[in-house]
Parts: structure tokens; C-alpha cells; sequence
């Protein structure tokens, strides 16, 4: 432990790998951990990657990422209304956490404080601690409809509050924030002068006609907003770890700076392959197509277990199932399921303390699994005595 520095002690697994390395040990496990598409990457983004390697375009690009790509990102359906400058407000980094991780070291001084969602993806908290920061956490639990409001904001912002990370569509709870809520979040960030993270990985997976916005597209906010996004759900590119972010040029510019201190630049030929994806926005739309019809499986599945209830996803691909009812934590829920029939599900208290009583489960796996996994759900909750149905 000697050679070890004072941050990386501090260093620990998430509890999704957790579960994930636990359910290694045993045969026969059927996965709803994991935010991972189980479709393979779509054959024609492969070939892309495929004519990239063939023409020798497997060399060093520049440390913010091709042009080609920065630019086809910056006029994209889903960016171009901002107005991004190719060259200086876009760098392409290793997946959306690259972009995330960079971000946080280059604006957080230490002790700044990063305003965090309850529940929220868990690797918000490490990585702010790991750029000195400190994480604080708002509640936007059962009380708050699980999203994120400008009035929790306000009671949680201090005079070393620097930074607010938001997340729609939401991991883990599948809910998008609002038109009406967003504008008087992007009021408080103003008035506070905060800097705002927007972390929307699961943009192109919305339901039900569900529109997506960016805060970054109100006014007085694409200055103080920086867009984190990545090609790994959408076109279940996970393995290519390609994502980006956009923001205002002075953020941009000294994270492409560290980014060449850390990895140079993003894989060569992944790039290829993720400017390809973005011009073939239908392979999204097939792959949310698919996402849509397994979410109605899972929920009408959750639905009728009794103890079970569990709100509509708007987006993403995950659930967040109440199990209150059984009078046991979301930990010992998720242990005992994965012991006894061998399903994976992911304890809410891992994404913080407002998750407790809940479960996140993917829809991002085969029809066939969803049914099977249900089936034995429903015979692990009429094992748990004492349980109470809502």
C-alpha cells in the first residue's frame, strides 16, 4: 500500500460490477444489470470500421478527434441548433465517461462542490472525488417523482458549490426531465452562476413520442453548459468507446490538452465507425424500436408480481422497481435473487440513499431472457414470506 497515493486508496468497484463479478460464480445467470445492448454493433458500422483499417486510417488523430467527425457531430440533427464550432467547441474522448472524467478535472479546484442527483449513475461520485471535488448528493427520490428540481437545487447550493451534473433520459430511474422543470433548473444555474454537465448518453432512447431537449438550448445556458454524449447506446457501440462533449470553447480546449496527457486520442478506426453511425441515424431508431417493445414485456411482467410496483421508463432502458413492500433492503433483495434463481438486478442504495426500496433492471437484453428472468422472479417473491401487495 506504500506506493499507493491518498486517491487511489479511495478507490473502490461499483456496485453494478460488484454484481456483475458475483454472478460470474454462478451457471445459468440471466443479466438485467448491466446498461449494456445485447445486440451486436450494426454490420454496416463495422464495414465503415472495416474500409477505415483497409484505406490505413489507423494512425494517431488529433488529440480532440478527427475533424471529419467533430464537424458531422456539430451539424447532426441533434446538435446543429446549438451552433458548436467544430474546431474548438467538440472534442471527441474515450466513451461518455472519458468525456465526463475529463471535464471534472480540468473545472473542479479542490473542495469545489458537484451538485448530484438521488438516484443517480454511481460513477458521478467517484470520479468528482477523484478531481478533487466534493460530491453532494440531491434528493430527487420517491418524494420528488425521481427528478431532479430546481428547488432541491437550491437547498443544496453552498459558496463552494461550482458545478450541477444532470442526466435525461435518467440512469437509473428511465425518467426525463421536463420542459417547465429544466427552465427553472437553468434558472438557479444563472442565478448561482453554476456550470451545468449535461450528461445525455440516452438522447436517441425516448418513449412514447417523449421529445428530447438539452439545457444547453435555453437561453444564458449553452455558455455555461457542457454536453456529454457517446455512440455506446444508441448504435450499442460499447467496446468502440467513443463519445464526446461540446461546450464553451475555454473547457474544451484545456480538456483536449489533458486528454493528450492521458490516452493521446480515441481509437483511430472507432471514429470512422461512430461518424458513419451518425450519418445513419435509423440504426438508433431500429435499436430504440426494439428497446420500446422490451420495455412493455418487463413492465407488464413487473407489474403483475405481487409486492412489485413499478412506474413506466420515458427513456433509456432501465426500470426502477419498487420492492418496499417485502420489508428487506434492495441489497439483500438483489443477493438473494441472483443466489436463489440466478437473475441479476442491481440494488437501488447503490445509486444512493434516495434509491433504497427500488431496484434498477435492464431492458437491454433478449426477449427470451426478459420472460424467463420474470418467471423466476415471480417465484422468488412468493418466496419471501410476510410480503404485503400494494
Amino acid at each position: 500500500m506504500k506506493w499507493i497515493n491518498r486517491k487511489a486508496q479511495s478507490l473502490k468497484q461499483g456496485k453494478i460490477r460488484d454484481m456483475f463479478d458475483r454472478a460470474a460464480g454462478y451457471e445459468g445467470v440471466i443479466s438485467l444489470g448491466i446498461g449494456e445492448p445485447d445486440m451486436a454493433t450494426p454490420k454496416a458500422i463495422c464495414e465503415a470500421a472495416r474500409r477505415a483499417m483497409e484505406e490505413g486510417r489507423t494512425h494517431y488523430t488529433p488529440n480532440a478527434g478527427t475533424l471529419s467527425l467533430r464537424t458531422a457531430i456539430a451539424e447532426s440533427e441533434m446538435m446543429r441548433r446549438f451552433g458548436y464550432r467544430p474546431e474548438k467547441e467538440i472534442v471527441i474522448t474515450t466513451g461518455g465517461m472519458g468525456a465526463l472524467s475529463l471535464c471534472l478535472q480540468v473545472v473542479l479546484d479542490p473542495g469545489d462542490e458537484a451538485l448530484i442527483q438521488d438516484p443517480q449513475w454511481l460513477n458521478y461520485v467517484a470520479q468528482v472525488r477523484y478531481a478533487d471535488g466534493v460530491a453532494v448528493r440531491v434528493p430527487a427520490g420517491r418524494e420528488q417523482g425521481f427528478v431532479l428540481t430546481a428547488k432541491e437545487i437550491e437547498r443544496k447550493i453552498t459558496a463552494n458549490t461550482k458545478v450541477l451534473l444532470i442526466n435525461s433520459p435518467n440512469n437509473p430511474t428511465g425518467r426525463i426531465l421536463g420542459h417547465q422543470e429544466m427552465e427553472k433548473i437553468a434558472k438557479v444555474a444563472i442565478d448561482r452562476d453554476l456550470l451545468v454537465i449535461s450528461d445525455e448518453v440516452y438522447q436517441v432512447l425516448r418513449y412514447d413520442g417523449k421529445e428530447h431537449e438539452s439545457i444547453a438550448g435555453l437561453p444564458g445556458m449553452r455558455d455555461r453548459t457542457v454536453i456529454v454524449n457517446s455512440f455506446s447506446k444508441a448504435f450499442a457501440m460499447t467496446g468502440w468507446r467513443v463519445g464526446y462533449a461540446a461546450g464553451p470553447e475555454e473547457i474544451i480546449d484545456k480538456m483536449v490538452k489533458l486528454q493528450e496527457n492521458f490516452n493521446s486520442c480515441p481509437s483511430s478506426v472507432g471514429q470512422y465507425a461512430a461518424e458513419y453511425a451518425l450519418g445513419h441515424m435509423e440504426l438508433a431508431e431500429e435499436m430504440r424500436g426494439r428497446y420500446e417493445k422490451r420495455r412493455a414485456i418487463l413492465m407488464e411482467g413487473l407489474n403483475q408480481l405481487p409486492g412489485i410496483r413499478c412506474t413506466w421508463p420515458e427513456g433509456a432502458f432501465y426500470a426502477f422497481a419498487d420492492i418496499s413492500s417485502f420489508g428487506i433492503s434492495s441489497e439483500e433483495f438483489c443477493g438473494r435473487l441472483l443466489e436463489e434463481q440466478r437473475v441479476v438486478c442491481i440494488p437501488g442504495s447503490a445509486f444512493g440513499d434516495c434509491g433504497e426500496g427500488f431496484i434498477r433492471l435492464s431492458y437491454a437484453n433478449g426477449e427470451k431472457n426478459l420472460e424467463e428472468a420474470l418467471r423466476r422472479m415471480e417465484t422468488f417473491v412468493g418466496s419471501l414470506a410476510g410480503h404485503s401487495c400494494k
